[in-house]
């Protein structure tokens, strides 16, 4: 079935390990061989790292592919896929490289296999540079299901920068085709909660302390709602080193999710991290879209393989979101278009509508 090669520039746009996420999942999904060069390019360290081969590794079990070139610093692969099959795979990327994004390159993969499929994902479950397993669990998982799949996420145990050592078991039931999602009426804020947490050596006071600085910075903006974050300290058989961070979520009358997350580095205070966090959940509501800034990249490649027209409202369109849009486009051959929202009470604010004709991707096996 292998056609001609589809050519990807892994230096343009977000330059990053997300063009070889979306290009090598489509390539996947769609049977398309691929040739992907100038990987990282521009990246202090270039080419491949750890979370970027296990993520492709896995790719090519799913599909019994083949791949050529891909090791640690490499700048060029190429990878022929054939059918998807389900089953178990495993994906250790053997350092703090995160689950959730191997989850990100492997999920829409595995919506169209033969059969459900059991993933296990080993890295980092809260890590730098990447969303927080909290995160898949309380925002993307809710809001992708609207594309008219389950899946079901385990956290055996969370683990940290530098180490890693985490484990998350995902199960997912194949589908038939996905639907498109209509994501544009915001709705009011009906509740904020979330989770403060410290692992390993950390004092359980820092959490609290991250969890108070969160709900102050919060009532400054947003008086009338109860801030309902709790404090945890992680069972010692359920995380894998010392790590210390925090998720808060707004809920909207409308079932939108919005996060501000942040994870506690040596030397900053509990407070800082807990300020950050709140501060980034209030600039995600206040731009008036119905996702906040980490999902709408993560709804692209869905929205592109729906059948029918999805959109969503966002704030600010990100450069990871545009990167997804232009391969989903590119290799897909999905349609978007990205407008400013015309309605009243956006115009005085950076509101987009992001538009897409998916390609009723149909799944062959059911």
């Amino acid at each position: 079935m292998a056609g001609p090669r589809v050519e990807v520039d892994g230096s343009i746009m977000e330059g990053g390990g997300q063009i070889l996420r979306v290009s090598t999942a489509l390539s996947c999904l769609l049977g398309l061989p691929l040739r992907v060069q100038k990987i990282r390019a521009g990246r202090s360290t270039p080419g491949l790292r750890p979370q970027h081969l296990s993520g492709l590794e896995m790719i090519r079990d799913l599909c019994d592919g083949q791949l050529e070139g891909a090791e640690i610093g490499s700048t060029e692969i190429t990878f022929t896929p054939e059918k998807i099959k389900g089953g178990i795979h495993t994906a250790d990327t053997k350092t703090a490289g995160s689950v959730c994004l191997l989850m990100q390159v492997s999920m829409p993969c595995v919506l169209f296999a033969a059969s459900s499929s059991e993933l296990h994902l080993k890295g980092g479950t809260n890590a730098e540079m990447a969303p927080q397993i909290d995160y898949t669990v309380m925002v993307f998982k809710p809001i992708a299901e609207k594309f008219g799949f389950k899946f079901n996420c385990d956290i055996k145990t969370r683990g940290y920068y530098p180490k890693g050592g985490g484990e998350v078991i995902v199960r997912v039931s194949p589908v038939k085709q996905l639907n498109p999602i209509n994501l544009t009426d915001r709705g009011y804020v009906t509740k904020i909660y979330g989770r403060a947490f410290v692992a390993g050596v950390l004092p359980f006071k820092v959490a609290k302390d991250m969890a108070a600085a969160a709900v102050r910075c919060i009532r400054k903006e947003i008086r009338d709602l109860y801030v309902n974050i709790q404090s945890v300290q992680e069972p010692k058989d359920q995380a894998f080193g010392n790590g210390n961070g925090i998720i808060i979520i707004a809920e909207t009358s409308t079932g939108c999710l919005f996060a501000g997350s942040s994870l506690g580095k040596r030397g900053v205070n509990a407070d800082k991290v807990g300020i950050e966090a709140a501060e980034m959940l209030l600039a995600n509501l206040r731009h008036g879209g119905t996702v906040d800034e980490y999902l709408q990249d993560q709804l692209i490649v869905f929205m592109a393989l729906a059948n029918g027209v999805s959109r969503i409202k966002t704030g600010p369109v990100t450069l990871h979101a545009q990167t997804a849009i232009h391969f989903a486009e590119q290799i897909a051959k999905a349609k978007f278009i990205v407008k400013k929202s015309e309605d009243e009470e956006d115009a005085s604010k950076d509101t987009y509508i992001i538009e897409c004709q998916g390609i009723g991707m149909t799944n062959p096996n059911l």
